[in-house]
């Protein structure tokens, strides 16, 4: 992510300056609320509201700005060696990662706990067979850095994707939007990814997000990011969104987000996120925090991830104690909020697996009272990926 601050740290005071992605002027204009979030100075929602943003992105286009995020590449001599450099390091098989397709999995430590979780992809351009690209969480992506490259063999190199920027289109009119200045981007399935053409600029597109919408993350040089943006604004179906909307848009598609939902204590059992080791890995294992992972995929794990959906209007927020409708404190509410198309809230946690089977009766400890609440699948708002 290129800057506009030219010196992180207020040398007066002391404090840390917000850095600025490379469309920051653009949500200033636009009138956004500003605020700080993970070391940036980020658009929490625009005039509009985060309501209004909410619902806009389920129902027509929302671009989010998402340039914070660390965006990085792992270069070796062919798609084997970088891959297995990788997977020493990741639960994922990236060995048979198709080109053109990405992956999602977590950088583990030892003890089998998330440090992060990531998108992988492979380039669908032989002439890039070797390097796969990387994306990781803004505040974490320094630490994710320095973690990656003293783990590396020496004929893989990690190399920082500063000179980019990210930009998210989510929502049902996604495609008609992007199509009309990038053809190709409707021929794309979801974790799909290809380099093309947007409004006239090269880009890396991939058909994912974080909203449980369909849509796409497009990548290009950070000097150039700028203009595919306000290309996309002309379109009366796409509007900008702000991180507010994000949140409660991941919220109901049951997304986790790192540092609430995970962290380094949580294992991907826990997390529920078994789906995103595959077959091969599970079995050979290689990978930090295996002899965990493994045993817990067979046996099960102490406590889960569970959705809850609280009666009433109240929500349960991020902390919030969960107990037994005897009293007895099973968990914690990890995130929460209002669900804007669920119309209601809704929250996720870990729970005691005795206590998470749907349909289970709980209590949320909400301002010292209890709050009845259930445990409900996930996601609470259905998910429109292209498949």
């Amino acid at each position: 992510m290129a800057v506009e601050a030219a010196d992180a740290t207020n040398e007066a005071s002391g404090a840390a300056v917000p850095l600025k992605t490379p469309l920051h002027a653009r949500h200033v204009a636009l009138g956004a609320r500003m605020v700080p979030f993970a070391g940036y100075d980020m658009p929490v929602q625009y005039p509009t509201g985060i309501l209004t943003e909410h619902n806009w992105t389920r129902e027509k286009a929302g671009l989010f700005d998402v340039s914070h995020m660390g965006q990085c590449f792992l270069i070796g001599p062919d798609h084997e060696t970088t891959a297995k450099a990788l997977e020493a390091l990741i639960p994922a098989d990236i060995v048979n990662l198709a080109p053109g397709r990405q992956r999602y999995s977590q950088l583990l430590n030892e003890e089998g706990g998330i440090l992060d979780d990531l998108m992988v992809t492979r380039s669908i351009d032989p002439d890039e067979d070797g390097a796969l690209y990387v994306v990781v969480n803004a505040a974490c992506k320094d630490a994710d850095y320095a973690h990656i490259e003293a783990r590396l063999p020496a004929n893989v190199k990690l190399v920082k994707a500063e000179h980019r920027g990210l930009i998210a289109l989510q929502g049902p009119g996604a495609e008609a939007a992007l199509a009309k200045i990038a053809p190709e981007a409707a021929e794309m399935g979801f974790m799909s990814s290809r380099t093309m053409k947007v409004a006239g600029i090269k880009a890396n597109v991939s058909r994912s997000g974080y909203t449980g919408e369909d849509g796409y993350e497009i990548s290009a040089a950070a000097n150039k990011i700028g203009e595919i943006w306000d290309t996309l604004l002309l379109d009366a179906d796409v509007k900008p969104i702000g991180l507010g909307a994000r949140d409660s848009l991941r919220l109901e598609a049951g997304l986790c987000l790192y540092g609430h939902d995970i962290d380094a204590t949580t294992s991907p059992i826990e997390a529920g996120l078994n789906w995103s080791i595959q077959k091969r890995r599970r079995e050979e294992g290689g990978f930090p925090g295996a002899a965990r992972i493994q045993r817990e995929l067979a046996e099960g794990t102490s406590r889960i991830r569970v959705g809850l959906k609280p009666e009433g209007r109240a929500p349960a927020r991020e902390g919030t104690e969960i107990a037994t409708p005897e009293g007895e404190v099973i968990g914690t509410v990890t995130s929460g909020g209002f669900g804007p198309t669920l119309n209601g809230p809704c929250a996720m946690g870990y729970v005691a697996r005795a206590h998470a089977a749907p349909g289970t009766q709980l209590h949320l400890i909400v301002r010292g009272k209890p709050l009845p609440a259930v445990v409900t699948p996930m996601p609470f708002v259905p998910s429109h990926y292209k498949r």
